[in-house]
């Protein structure tokens, strides 16, 4: 069987190889940033200040997750807490998300541009400037200390509304949704069932966002979780900065580099999904 050989100009291959090189350098540098702080993490402090960058490990690792029990530093809680909290805050902010995208889209109702223009204007509002009213809030109902208080106000997330409503659009056939109310299916049924598979890849892209904003929240738990049997994995990470005299740079990296892994999991375990086909070709008109 013969294959076809296609040749390239000199213009052509020096084009590729300049778009290789260019990739390549931008991926060397997008990860060194992590590269150099795990290699950090096996170092000592003096080490560091000595020299903040080293391409090879040191041998301090042991003695830097040591000096987590001198600062009552427990990854383990951290981890929990802050696995919890953004793992139930995702899965709010994505379903509820979709389905307040689904509303917008499948219905037509009075108020509806109405609603999505008030959407967009809350998105313009920084989270800052509601931050003490939201403590009196949840004060007034009880729920500092409460792990509740970071995940429960996660259904209303505006920015991964639109987002998912601008998806939807081109990707939901209303066809579809009609031959499954024609078929006796329940509204939710229809959702569940039909739309949510339809969103999966946009579904995965705002879970990837929507799990590493909730993990690197710093202000808000810091002032709703004033108990150590609460500290989030952030909180705990600030902590271990020391005073101007003396910080244990090398168990900080340590603490950022346990901190990080679970964002790359997140990351690895959905990244699939994101360049996943969507079935908009699945009904032809």
């Amino acid at each position: 069987m013969k294959t076809n050989k296609v040749h390239l100009t000199p213009a052509q291959t020096t084009g590729m190889i300049v778009k290789y090189t260019v990739c390549i350098f931008l991926a060397i540098l997008s990860i060194l940033p992590f590269y150099i702080m795990i290699i950090n993490a096996t170092r000592s402090t003096p080490e560091i200040q000595q020299s903040a960058l080293a391409l090879w490990p040191s041998g301090s690792l042991a003695n830097n997750y040591a000096v987590f029990g001198k600062k009552a530093f427990d990854p383990f809680v951290g981890f929990k807490n802050s696995m919890i909290i953004s793992t139930s805050a995702t899965a709010l902010t994505v379903y509820f998300s979709t389905l307040t995208a689904y509303s917008l889209v499948a219905y037509t109702w009075k108020l509806r541009n109405a609603l999505f223009g008030f959407i967009l204007a809350v998105m313009m509002i920084p989270g800052q400037l509601v931050s003490i009213g939201f403590y009196q809030f949840m004060h007034s109902l009880g729920m500092t200390n409460n792990l509740l208080a970071l995940i429960l106000p996660a259904i209303a997330a505006p920015g991964t509304v639109f987002f998912m409503r601008q998806y939807m659009i081109p990707a939901l056939s209303m066809d579809i949704v009609a031959s499954a109310r024609i078929d006796g299916a329940g509204e939710f049924r229809t959702f569940n069932t039909i739309v949510l598979p339809i969103m999966k890849p946009a579904m995965a892209t705002q879970a990837i966002f929507a799990f590493v904003t909730s993990w690197n929240k710093l202000f808000e738990p810091m002032i709703l979780l004033t108990k150590k049997e609460n500290y989030t994995m952030p909180i705990m990470v600030s902590q271990l900065r020391g005073d101007i005299y003396k910080t244990e740079y090398g168990t900080v990296y340590l603490a950022l580099t346990m901190s990080v892994l679970p964002l790359l999991i997140v990351y690895f375990l959905l990244s699939k999904y994101i360049i996943a086909g969507v079935a908009l070709g699945s009904v032809k008109e």
